[in-house]
């Protein structure tokens, strides 16, 4: 991928800059600046280029209508106070924007779209919006690494028509991914969670041949254990994959990559309860497992230990109730402690929110807020984004 970070001369062109700005808003409110403070390098360097941006983002899934609820307004007034200039919140109908007019009147660095998914033709890939898009700019730039799992017009096919480059932020995300994917210093281990193993089996079966270790928690681990035949109470599994688990494990030997799920576990009768360590013999009808225990946590400990890559996706139990969060935070902490020695991976809403909460985002190496692009990037699927780029 080009990269702004080469641009020579870009003093007054019109920059059209694509970012994932889908924070949550409540009562007007944004709740979450991750995802704005992200992109900041990016626009701080067109800023200092003297460059004109025009971004295109959007918030929730307005199905192609007007919602005023998801209106871009608080985005604009929050980046605004982040970047310490004016930024003008451009509502008027994309179809009417003359290039030439856009910064004519004004003394704007920065114009923001509206929500560009108030348009239909943006999530359908329509190919005279996106040569209408193009049209307002010289130059594009996608910094949107969580929007390029998706086939559309202002991420994929504006890239037809007009010079496009990547942003600093996603060249960063996909550095990161690459070396836990393809530039691998091993040995190499994952900790996978989640609640559905089916969800993840692709990327599971991508990681096998290239990772040394992976290990399998939260309640997709609940699934090997009954697999294995031990008591699981009346923790939720999923039924009738037991074909997929024989499939992993199968195909993990045939690798040489080592699969490990936790040797004993933290129970309650209900989420709400207090947590009592227990080895599986032990756990009774009406128990719920709900994080991993401490023999587990010393196991992982060691396989960390021996690792100088690390991806986690998915904590390790229950971690909104605190009596059920320590297996997560441990391993947060323990992670972090490493500092240099390993290079560390985070992906994963859940898994974010853990780091978050105990302010340890700084403590690794990346931590991505993509979501689906990041869960697909790692089952080895072609990003229409990333590919518009090459």
């Amino acid at each position: 991928m080009k990269s702004i970070e080469n641009l020579k001369n870009i003093e007054n062109k019109n920059v059209i800059l694509r970012l994932d700005l889908n924070v949550p808003i409540k009562n007007g409110k944004i709740t979450d600046t991750n995802r704005i403070d992200k992109i900041l390098p990016t626009l701080n360097f067109l800023i200092k280029k003297k460059a004109k941006i025009i971004i295109i983002s959007h918030v929730g899934r307005p199905n192609g209508k007007i919602v005023e609820e998801l209106s871009l307004v608080p985005i604009s007034l929050c980046i605004k106070d982040k970047i310490k200039k004016e930024v003008f919140l451009l509502k008027e109908n994309i179809f009417k924007i003359n290039k030439r007019d856009i910064f004519k009147s004004s003394n704007y660095e920065v114009v923001l779209l509206e929500n560009i998914r108030f348009y239909p033709e943006e999530e359908a890939n329509d190919d005279k919006f996106s040569e209408k898009l193009a049209s307002l700019g010289d130059i594009y730039v996608n910094d949107a690494f969580s929007c390029s799992h998706r086939d559309h017009a202002s991420v994929s096919k504006i890239t037809k028509y007009i010079p496009s480059y990547c942003g600093i932020q996603i060249n960063t995300e996909v550095n990161a991914l690459d070396k836990i994917t393809s530039k691998i210093k091993k040995p190499v281990t994952c900790i996978i969670g989640g609640s559905k193993i089916s969800s993840k089996i692709n990327i599971i079966k991508n990681l096998i041949p290239k990772f040394n270790n992976i290990i399998i928690v939260g309640a997709m681990a609940n699934n090997i254990f009954k697999y294995k035949g031990l008591k699981i109470g009346k923790s939720i599994y999923e039924k009738n994959i037991d074909k997929i688990i024989h499939e992993i494990f199968s195909y993990a030997e045939k690798n040489d990559c080592k699969i490990y799920f936790p040797k004993d576990v933290k129970v309650g009768k209900r989420l709400n309860d207090k947590s009592i360590e227990k080895n599986f013999e032990n756990i009774e009808d009406d128990d719920l497992i709900l994080d991993v225990g401490s023999k587990t946590l010393i196991e992982i400990k060691k396989i960390i230990d021996s690792s100088s890559t690390l991806l986690w996706n998915g904590p390790l139990g229950y971690f909104e109730n605190i009596n059920f969060s320590l297996g997560s935070s441990e391993i947060a902490k323990y992670i972090a402690s490493k500092g240099d020695n390993i290079f560390s991976v985070v992906g994963g809403g859940d898994t974010v929110a853990v780091i978050n909460a105990l302010n340890m985002s700084n403590k690794f190496n990346f931590v991505s807020t993509a979501g689906g692009a990041f869960l697909e990037y790692l089952e080895g699927k072609v990003l229409p984004g990333i590919k518009a780029l090459n």
